[in-house]
């Protein structure tokens, strides 16, 4: 199976280096039609499906921030329908690994961009992503390598500098410490910076590890993103978790953006056995349901009082 399209050796070049689109046929697969999608959220884990709306865009430093939502008395087709008409954002986390139809793809994906750059370490994990045409994606930064491989409608990418003023310290230690979260504040400001990329279907989108971003969705939009690890990308976290743990429990003030390459190994070093050791600085905080999905209400949504997710 051949899904790469119009892959050359400039694409080899950039790779992990820059930000770089290519070609792929994933509309080809038949897995994501309608049907097909509808039939997966059918089949789905519930604890590894998101339904998630925007919240407040006017707020100074996290606009459009994802709330959580119950989608249990909901089927497939609601959920779908949803998507369509209504401001939501489905995240079918690991689809392209849990299903064998889907893994059959994904490995196929990786299998060519093993071959055209000579890297057969990836052990990638891929989700779905089916969002509404106002679905709007926080500022926000990945903690591993990421592809966006787009499939159904159009959305516009903005990519920022990967500097402290984009990326701050105390922003990459606070997700690295917490599970959940992984937007950065963001102001109007730094659109100023911003690479602009319209991705049609069947482009995929690549960029440099932790480069800060956010989505704004033209139409509905159907895609894959694919994540994986890498000894770069292990070697940062664990630095962040070493300087996380040391701000909060020690009350130390590192840079990582500031520190040599050798500070910057040894900090990953030291945050590999706070990890192991079980002292690492964790922010814990519970993922709260505040909507629910119903057919019958406007945008299909109404709200709920909050209450710890469980399922």
């Amino acid at each position: 199976m051949t899904l790469l399209t119009n892959w050359t050796e400039s694409h080899t070049q950039s790779f992990q280096k820059d930000i770089m689109s290519f070609g792929h046929d994933l509309n080809s697969t038949g897995l994501f039609t309608d049907d097909a999608l509808i039939a997966l959220l059918d089949k789905h884990p519930s604890h590894m499906l998101d339904v998630c709306t925007m919240g407040d865009p006017n707020h100074a430093l996290y606009p459009n921030k994802f709330r959580t939502g119950d989608f249990r008395d909901a089927g497939g087709k609601v959920i779908l329908d949803a998507a369509k008409a209504g401001k939501v954002w489905v995240n079918v986390r690991r689809a392209m690994n849990v299903h064998p139809e889907y893994k059959e793809v994904l490995d196929a994906m990786y299998a060519g961009i093993s071959e055209r750059t000579g890297n057969k370490a990836f052990n990638a994990n891929g989700g779905i992503l089916i969002s509404s045409p106002v679905a709007k994606v926080p500022y926000h930064f990945d903690k591993t390598e990421t592809i966006l491989w787009h499939i159904r409608g159009q959305k516009t990418m903005y990519l920022y500098p990967l500097t402290p003023d984009f990326i701050p310290d105390r922003a990459y230690e606070a997700a690295v410490s917490n599970a959940l979260e992984d937007d950065l504040p963001y102001t109007p400001e730094f659109d100023a910076s911003a690479t602009v990329i319209d991705l049609e279907p069947g482009t995929a989108l690549t960029w440099p590890m932790n480069q800060p971003h956010r989505v704004n969705n033209k139409t509905f939009c159907v895609s894959v993103t694919t994540e994986y690890s890498t000894v770069a990308s292990g070697r940062r976290n664990a630095a962040m978790i070493a300087n996380a743990t040391l701000r909060a429990k020690f009350g130390a003030n590192p840079s990582y953006w500031e520190a040599s390459p050798r500070e910057r190994y040894v900090k990953a070093v030291l945050g590999r056995v706070i990890k192991k050791v079980g002292i690492a600085h964790k922010v814990t905080v519970p993922d709260l349901v505040t909507f629910k999905l119903d057919p019958s209400a406007p945008d299909y949504l109404v709200d709920t009082d909050p209450y710890r997710r469980d399922f």
